[in-house]
Formats: structure tokens, sequence, C-alpha cells
């Protein structure tokens, strides 16, 4: 395995890089697929306020895996969705949103399991950013109970008051970096999951991220083809 690992950090050294589908003067893919299958609900404005300090919210910031039973409101689920991936401006080529990304390709989807959320049925839904909208994704009965099993049977993805699943559409970065946009894409998770810790603290809640998931599992739960698009982070949230 550490051979195997190794062998990845040289393909993906800069001077073995191909020259990329961006350099190649090729079409970008677009900035977000937009999913609008299911029910679109839109989500209230990025106007929740909190009294928060950065300094204690980072001190106070841990993992957390038990939650109280309490209700997220619906302005807070999107103050949480805004605080990860969020739009601030945009053009045709980039959107500049809430959280540092390579390239400012953002190749993120969010994909949200929403158990206990004031207003919302539970099931499986998905965010489209540019819109800032929710749309339902899979509302079947046991569709907790499976996403607990694909992350291997961690209780809390069903006992907190909403789960997130972000997914990685792989050729967003790659067009513009090559195969070295595998490095960045997991840097980039990252950058996103500290932000969903640092804004559920300012609401008084908590989180726990997740990497150990069953690959295979999740991207089949999400309708995932595991190669252009799967699933690399998970994070719960909760009210402490």
């Amino acid at each position: 395995m550490k051979e195997i690992g190794k062998e990845f950090m040289e393909l993906t050294m800069y001077r073995n890089l191909e020259e990329s589908d961006q350099q190649k003067g090729m079409t970008q893919p677009p900035l977000e697929v937009e999913y609008l299958d299911g029910e679109v609900i839109k989500l209230p404005k990025e106007t929740l306020k909190t009294n928060a300090l950065l300094d204690e919210i980072i001190v106070q910031r841990k993992s957390l895996r038990k939650y109280a039973d309490k209700p997220l409101t619906l302005e807070e689920l999107s103050y949480l969705l805004w605080s990860t991936q969020g739009i601030k401006s945009k053009n045709e080529k980039v959107t500049m949103r809430t959280v540092p990304s390579a390239g400012a390709r953002h190749p993120f989807h969010t994909f949200l399991l929403i158990n206990n959320v004031e207003g919302l049925k539970q099931g499986i839904y998905r965010y489209n950013a540019l819109s800032h909208t929710l749309v339902t994704y899979n509302l079947e009965e046991n569709i907790a109970e499976k996403t607990v099993a694909a992350c291997l049977g961690q209780p809390f993805v069903a006992t907190a008051a909403v789960t997130f699943i972000w997914t990685v559409d792989i050729y967003r970065a790659s067009y513009r970096y090559g195969q070295r946009a595998y490095r960045y894409v997991h840097l980039d998770a990252g950058h996103v999951c500290q932000n969903l810790y640092l804004a559920a603290e300012a609401i008084d809640s908590g989180v726990c991220a997740i990497a150990a998931y069953d690959d295979d599992t999740l991207n089949d739960l999400l309708a995932l083809d595991g190669e252009n698009e799967f699933a690399i982070y998970v994070g719960t949230v909760g009210k402490k």
C-alpha cells in the first residue's frame, strides 16, 4: 500500500503532468450540474446572524457524536449550506464561494440526509449552490438506515439532525489540473468541512467529520458512478 501511495504522489508531481484540457483550449465543464428532478425547496436568504466570535468558536470546536433531540430550523440549515458552499459572486467561468478551492473550481455537490429539520421530510436531498435551493433526491422510508450501513454502521449518522455528504465531480477539477486534481479535491474537502465545524459551533451545534465509509455502497446509494463522481467526505450535524 505504501508503494501505491508513493506512485500516486510521483505521478501527480508537476514534472510528470500531461497537458490539461484547459491548456488544450477545450470547453470547460459547467460550474454546477443543477439537479431539478425532485421537489425544489427555496432556502431562506443568508440573513442568519450570530454573536459568536471566531476565536471562541475555534477554542470550543470539537467533534460531537451525541446530539440533543432538537431540530435545526430551515434558516439554520440554509446558514450551514451557505457557510460551506455559498456563492459570493460569479461569472460564466468561476464562482467565488465562502470556502477556498484550487483554481476556484469548486467541484463538489452537497447531499444531505435530513433526519430532523423543521419543515422538511426525512430523506436525502441535494443542494443547488447556484440557486441556493434544496431538491428532494431519495425519500425512501429506510434511507437513513441505508446511509448508516454505508457509513460502516455509525449510528449517529441517523441521530444527527442532518448528515452532509459531499461528492466530487472530478472533471470540474481535472479539466484544469489533470491528474493533480486528485490531490486538490481532498484538500478542498477539508476546507469545506472545517467551515461546517465553525458555522455549526456558531449556532450551538456540533459536527463529526466521517471518512470511514464504504465507497461503493455510499456511491451506489447516491446513484453515482464512483469514477466521474464519487463521495469524498461526510459530516454529521446536530444540536448540543
